[in-house]
C-alpha cells in the first residue's frame, strides 16, 4: 500500500503589500479611464482641420506675406497690406459678446481663452473674392508670437455677418 501525503503551502502576505498592490490596480484602472475618455488636444505645431482632413498651418506667421498665405490656405484672397494693424489686450474676462466670439474661435479649433490677458496683434485685411457679400468684406487675423490664435471674416454691412476662416 502507498502512503499519501497531503501537502498544505501556506503563503501570507503584510497589510502593506496588499495595500500597495492595490494602490498600484487602482492607478492603472485610472490611467487607462484617463487615456480612453478624456479627447485628445492638437499639439502647438499646426491644426488639422478636421472638415477637409487639410492640415492648415496657423504658427510660424511672421510677416505680411505670412499672414496673407495663412488665410489662402481657406481660399480667400485679400488686399495686399493690411487695412489695419493694432495692438490688442484679450480680456480677462469675458463678456456674453465676447463668449460667442471665442466660441466661433473653438469652432475652428481655436480658443483664446488661454489668452486671457495678453497683448496681441490683430491685423485687418480687405477680403477680395467674397461671393454674394454686399458690401466690404473684412478678414481679422489675431497673432501672438507668431501663431494665428484666432480670427474671423466679417461683413462691415449693417446686416452684415460674422464667421470662421472656413468658406
Amino acid at each position: 500500500m502507498e502512503k499519501r501525503e497531503d501537502l498544505m503551502f501556506i503563503y501570507s502576505l503584510r497589510a502593506s503589500t496588499l495595500k500597495f498592490f492595490a494602490v498600484i490596480c487602482v492607478s492603472l484602472v485610472m490611467l487607462i479611464t484617463l487615456i480612453a475618455f478624456i479627447p485628445a488636444y492638437g499639439n502647438d505645431d499646426g491644426f488639422i482641420a478636421s472638415s477637409k482632413d487639410v492640415e492648415i498651418k496657423y504658427d510660424d506667421v511672421k510677416t505680411n506675406e505670412d499672414r496673407i498665405a495663412f488665410l489662402a490656405q481657406f481660399g480667400w484672397e485679400v488686399s495686399a497690406q493690411p487695412r489695419e494693424s493694432v495692438e490688442v489686450t484679450i480680456p480677462s474676462e469675458f463678456d456674453k459678446i465676447f463668449t460667442g466670439y471665442n466660441e466661433i474661435q473653438r469652432r475652428q479649433g481655436l480658443d483664446l481663452s488661454k489668452y486671457k490677458k495678453k497683448k496681441v496683434m490683430r491685423y485687418t485685411y480687405e477680403v477680395t473674392n467674397y461671393e454674394g457679400a454686399n458690401g466690404t468684406v473684412y478678414a481679422n487675423v489675431l497673432v501672438y508670437r507668431n501663431r494665428v490664435i484666432g480670427g474671423d471674416i466679417c461683413s462691415a454691412d449693417v446686416t452684415g455677418f460674422i464667421h470662421g476662416f472656413e468658406k
